[in-house]
């Protein structure tokens, strides 16, 4: 097998059609055909998963758009502007979602609807603000905000399916990547560390759960397993106990607490990129630096730990 495959290469491997990007082979699934009731329901599921993921009291309804936006262009105090912000960017998804709704009733009575009409024309517009808005809003764990979620529905909008579904893959391989990112600082935060001796393959096995999880549609039959076996394997790494002495010292019951909340914070960050299936390059980062930390200040004098970049 070709060892550098060019990006975008198709193969079959094990009886499944798969594309590479970005060093993963990736499931490759058939899209749908390209019409504009096709793209009603994929903007409509991403608008959905856009909400589940980000911060509570967005999600405002259309017909409120004029309000929001009045709310937002009249407050001063920046950290209100922030939360407006988010709330007119919903009603801008929301208004956008309705135009849609009715385009699809108008042409399944038969009326032409060309990329230039001015409703067409009017839901883009809301998609785009939309998406410079959403730059404001957090993720529901207040982490990073995913601007990648923000920009899904007006790519959905604005290209054919056959190639917005291309487009994922290519995101869905950077989120793998920060998946292993994540995977390889935890293993060598703890790796030099003898009170978590035996944690390193369950955040192999957690990593592999989630890269598959990611990668896997929830219309795709195999989901049944995939996501249990994610669940499970995250419910191993957070059942994992320290192994202190039977008399630990101040230290080490420390070593144990912080080393605990670490591992905590990386099965969370796990979960986030593997439920939204993108990247989240400034958690990540912010997550590796701070398993370095933690490796620097416990790992045994007689194992010093290799930093991860």
């Amino acid at each position: 097998m070709d060892e550098n495959p060019a990006e975008g290469t198709r193969r079959v491997i094990n009886n499944r059609l798969r594309v590479y990007y970005g060093g993963y082979w990736i499931k490759v699934y058939d899209p749908p055909e390209d019409t504009l009731a096709t793209k009603k329901k994929l903007i409509g599921a991403l608008t959905r998963r856009l909400f589940n993921h980000v911060e509570h009291g967005i999600n405002i309804p259309g017909f409120r758009l004029e309000a929001a936006r009045a709310a937002y262009e009249a407050e001063t105090n920046e950290a209100m502007r922030r939360v407006k912000g988010g709330m007119l960017a919903g009603a801008l998804f929301n208004r956008a979602a309705d135009i849609f709704t009715k385009l699809v009733e108008l042409q399944a009575l038969g009326v032409d609807i060309g990329q230039e009409n001015p409703l067409m024309r009017q839901c883009g517009a809301c998609l785009q603000k939309a998406l410079e808005l959403g730059r404001l809003v957090n993720h529901i764990s207040g982490e990073e905000g995913i601007d990648e979620l923000w920009g899904e529905p007006f790519r959905a909008f604005s290209i054919p399916v056959e190639d917005f579904y291309e487009s994922r893959y290519i995101k869905i391989a950077q989120a793998m990547r920060d998946i292993d990112k994540i995977a390889t600082a935890m293993v060598h935060a703890f790796t030099c560390n003898g009170i978590f001796a035996g944690v390193e393959p369950l955040v192999h096995a957690y990593a592999e759960a989630a890269r598959e999880k990611c990668e896997t549609l929830r219309t795709d039959p195999a989901i049944f397993d995939i996501w249990p076996a994610f669940v499970v394997a995250g419910e191993q790494m957070n059942g994992f106990t320290p192994k202190l002495p039977a008399r630990p010292i101040r230290s080490q019951i420390r070593n144990a607490d912080t080393g605990v909340e670490l591992m905590r914070a990386g099965t969370d960050l796990l979960i986030y990129i593997t439920r939204a299936r993108v990247p989240m390059p400034k958690s990540t980062r912010e997550f590796v630096e701070k398993c370095n930390a933690f490796a620097d200040r416990w790992a045994e004098p007689a194992c010093p730990p290799a930093r991860v970049a």
